[in-house]
């Protein structure tokens, strides 16, 4: 064997078995080698160390040049997940630039032990971990199904004498990539105070999150960034979290961690407290500075009134029945400036400015704004299946169309979604603008990191619809195979060979390496997987 991180594993542990004698004698140096190359992260905190690594480059590479952006799709199961890796290996060769995203919205609606559930921190925060373990356990996995198979084609090489092949395979096992990626975990809003948030997020490092994601709504209130009735705190209560985050990170050895900072405050209008201030134009003074309020007339002073001080003047804040105070509308964008702005100032490392619409000019607005003080800002940005792309990426052809003066005449803008444009010049543009949407958000907008939250959520609902349609109906036994294993086998999905996809292969090696020639293994002739060898 040539002097590889193979062969050299394999040297040492056959050393460190000959120390223990005649009582492991049994024991082979080679097959223990594998089992240790196919269980290459030992826990949570060498994933987290390595991917948050991975994440840094990412960054710094982005920062480079835009065209280095990165996405994620979000997984809500560890075998999600798994093939999700498994498939970009297969297609593009390789994982760079490519992470997995773990959404709180589909922890709530598919993981919690109350059955489904809205996106509002109802769910067990224990789940969130759990989710982060068991990705990896699956990522892991999925590294020593394929490993194995390696192995296998390594032992077949030298038994034909092929030792050209054999090398080949050698060093294809020394420069192996991992499906190991890094995560970028939904904390919600921390589950409590910072406190409750410094501990979740010391679970879900310990898991393996490199990457936390964290948002300024009042942990109690918290709603989906989609959905109305967001209520945010003071910035000082935010910067609590992420310090508590960071504080997680630094205790557990991950010194690379990312914070993710979320601001809401686009669709906000509302928060739960008014901020301590000391002096004008603190960081207190300018989030009250927001607020929606009324001069008051000392001698007009009414039961139950709340007063704060500027400039000299008594203003009350309006407060509503459920004891919230409101901003003064058109002030959301100031407000996520600051968010942003202030949390970079205070430790977070990227951005992510939830949005009612995804459009590349107002995003680029904000962060143009953030740049003025931080110029190397950086988002995260949710493509979020909440958005309905196709009519509002036909809408935005539609006005700039009308404000160069085109002819719309032909198109209802109210109406752009109707499958009867799908074939117009403006569909075709709208679909080339979401296409590119990714690199022009990257591009002109600061956008580091794109991802959908919650997309398996719809394929697996969508899926399921088209078996149950064909199953059910006309087509029975011929809507399973027609539609899903004949396209398995020609698109060559490797869990076509689900036995194997559970690790039924790597079960056997272990037992040939525990029981040798008495091994009982499941892959012999009988095997039904067999029929997918060809």
């Amino acid at each position: 064997m040539s002097n590889s991180n193979y062969a050299s594993e394999t040297q040492h542990l056959k050393t460190r078995i000959g120390q223990g004698g005649d009582a492991w004698a049994a024991i082979d140096a080679e097959s223990a080698a594998r089992m240790r190359l196919q269980n290459r992260f030992r826990t949570g905190l060498d994933i987290a160390k390595y991917t948050a690594k991975i994440m840094r480059e990412d960054m710094d590479a982005y920062d480079a040049d835009p065209a280095n952006y990165t996405q994620s799709l979000g997984a809500w199961h560890g075998f999600i997940g798994q093939q999700q890796m498994i498939a970009i290996k297969k297609h593009f060769g390789s994982t760079k630039r490519r992470y997995l995203y773990l959404s709180g919205w589909m922890v709530a609606a598919l993981r919690s032990e109350f059955g489904p559930l809205p996106d509002q921190s109802m769910h067990e925060k224990t789940a969130v971990p759990e989710l982060i373990e068991e990705i990896y356990t699956f990522l892991k996995q999925a590294d020593s199904r394929e490993l194995g198979g390696m192995f296998r084609d390594l032992d077949a090489a030298r038994e034909a004498g092929n030792a050209t092949e054999a090398k080949r395979l050698e060093n294809a096992i020394d420069n192996y990539e991992t499906h190991v990626v890094p995560i970028i975990a939904d904390i919600d809003a921390g589950f409590g105070n910072a406190e409750a948030t410094y501990l979740l997020a010391k679970q879900m490092i310990e898991a393996g999150a490199c990457a936390l994601q964290i948002e300024n709504q009042v942990s109690d209130e918290k709603q989906c960034g989609h959905q109305d009735g967001k209520v945010t705190v003071p910035h000082e209560d935010f910067l609590q979290k992420i310090r508590a985050i960071r504080y997680a990170f630094l205790e557990l050895g991950v010194e690379d961690g990312i914070i993710v900072a979320r601001t809401d405050s686009l669709g906000a209008g509302l928060t739960k407290q008014i901020a301590y201030s000391t002096e004008p134009g603190d960081l207190g003074d300018q989030y009250n500075s927001f607020l929606d309020c009324d001069e008051v007339d000392p001698s007009d002073i009414k039961n139950g009134q709340v007063f704060i001080s500027r400039d000299g003047k008594l203003l009350a804040p309006k407060r509503l029945p459920s004891n919230l105070y409101q901003f003064r509308p058109g002030t959301g964008v100031d407000r996520v400036v600051l968010d942003c702005i202030t949390s970079l100032q205070h430790g977070a490392d990227l951005l992510w400015i939830e949005t009612e619409k995804p459009h590349v000019e107002q995003i680029a607005e904000m962060v143009d704004k953030i740049r003025e003080t931080v110029p190397n800002a950086k988002l995260v940005y949710n493509n979020s299946p909440s958005f309905n792309w196709t009519l509002n990426f036909r809408q935005q052809v539609f006005d700039s169309w009308e404000k160069d003066g085109k002819d719309v005449s032909a198109y209802d803008r109210a109406k752009l979604m109707s499958v009867d444009y799908d074939g117009t010049d403006l569909a075709q543009e709208a679909d080339a603008k979401i296409q590119s949407f990714q690199a022009d958000g990257a591009k002109r907008a600061g956008i580091f990191h794109h991802l959908i939250t919650l997309p398996t959520y719809h394929t697996a609902a969508l899926s399921t619809d088209n078996l149950a349609k064909r199953y059910f109906g006309e087509e029975a036994m011929l809507g399973y195979v027609k539609n899903v294993q004949r396209e398995e086998i020609r698109q060559q999905i490797a869990c076509v060979k689900h036995q194997n996809m559970a690790g039924s292969d790597i079960g056997d090696d272990h037992k040939e390496y525990f029981a040798g020639e008495a091994a009982l293994k499941a892959g012999g002739k009988d095997n039904t997987m067999n029929q997918f060898a060809a």
